[in-house]
């Protein structure tokens, strides 16, 4: 039998001819996407784009005859895209590239490597899912039809790094969790890079301690960490091994490892850990929310933000169960709504809050949890 499903449409970016190639096996390879078109310089793509207008546009920063930066400024004012930034500057952690999210691009990918068949699968499933997760992007005032739907594939949980709890070991630490300084654990994929800035922004030196995982590539991680912490009251670096949670200090997990949160005595600190994709994701949201789950418990607040697909939302339901405060974002405020709407379906929310309320839910759950499970 054919298959009649729309498929996600691609305009593909870069003066590279080889990763012109490259980049449209791997998205000519998946079910739900096709290549509309490719371009070598902007010139070709506006072109491109008058006869036909993409799903979605996979963009190099360093083009000849414009730069990627300022086509993308153009296009977000005259005509909205969803665009995924393809650059070999995210392996440098380039800060030109938080410029590219704060001007409008909804996610960046490192160009596929190829190196081994293990990075190249990688690259793979990063390039398409940044495709997929794109074309469910919202702009404000922009108005467009539904994506097709798209193919469900198999995927680890976060077994695959920390084994679960039983019911009884589960109830058996919950009732012994000494209280201890509140934590927010925040998870975030797609959009999120934004939205963590109005969160962040908005916070006193004086909030909890807070550990994120938003998807991003290795080392630009690092990048998006430094550019927060030059606007932010809090400080907000990337996490390294053994760094300790306190207050007024915010953990991003390292891009390609997991986070995992640790406890001596009341002490929190994290680690970083290698391991598979959970989730499709290194790291993973669910990775961090399992170990809050089991070792902070009602002392934690747990937030699912942004993003697309479901990592984070078993996480959250642990979290919710073992005695933490949850959140998940609101639909309208989301520029994707995949990962907050899996958490809310599966109970794991115990709010939904529109982004502008997310730092006073965060402040107010420091000045009045107490560690009492109070606020669950």
């Amino acid at each position: 039998m054919t298959d009649t499903r729309r498929k996600i449409r691609v305009l593909i970016v870069d003066d590279s001819a080889s990763v012109r190639m490259t980049l449209s096996e791997i998205i000519g390879a998946d079910p739900d996407l096709e290549v509309m078109a490719t371009a070598a310089d902007p010139y070709v793509a506006v072109e491109r784009i008058r006869q036909e207008v993409p799903d979605v546009m996979f963009l190099d920063i360093e083009l000849p005859r414009m730069d990627g930066l300022t086509f993308l400024g153009k296009i977000m004012s005259q005509r909205p895209i969803p665009v995924v930034i393809c650059s070999s500057l995210a392996e440098a952690g380039s800060e030109t590239l938080m410029q590219a999210l704060e001007a409008g691009a909804v996610d960046v990918v490192a160009k596929p490597r190829v190196d081994t068949t293990q990075f190249l699968q990688e690259s793979r499933m990063r390039i398409c899912d940044a495709a997929k997760a794109a074309a469910h992007a919202k702009f404000r005032g922009v108005h467009k039809p539904p994506p097709p739907a798209m193919n469900i594939e198999a995927k680890l949980t976060a077994d695959a790094i920390i084994p679960p709890h039983s019911d009884a070991r589960a109830a058996s630490v919950r009732a012994k969790q000494p209280d201890t300084d509140p934590i927010i654990c925040i998870g975030a994929s797609t959009g999120g890079t934004e939205a963590l800035r109005e969160v962040l922004e908005k916070l006193s030196i004086s909030s909890p301690g807070i550990v994120i995982v938003q998807h991003m590539p290795e080392k630009f991680t690092n990048a998006f960490a430094r550019r927060l912490n030059g606007i932010c009251a809090v400080e907000v670096r990337e996490a390294a091994d053994g760094d300790v949670v306190q207050a007024g200090r915010v953990l991003i997990a390292p891009g390609n490892q997991h986070m995992v949160l640790h406890r001596t005595g009341s002490r929190y600190t994290v680690n970083i850990v290698d391991g598979p994709h959970v989730a499709r994701h290194r790291p993973s949201v669910d990775v961090l929310f399992r170990s809050a789950s089991q070792v902070a418990g009602r002392n934690a607040m747990g937030i699912i933000l942004t993003g697309m697909g479901d990592d984070g939302a078993r996480g959250l339901l642990e979290m919710r169960q073992a005695g933490s405060y949850t959140l998940a974002q609101d639909e309208d405020s989301s520029v994707v709504f995949g990962m907050p709407k899996e958490a809310i379906q599966r109970g794991a929310a115990a709010k939904v809050v529109p982004l502008a309320r997310v730092a006073s839910e965060i402040e107010t759950y420091g000045r009045t949890a107490l560690r009492t499970g109070t606020m669950t």
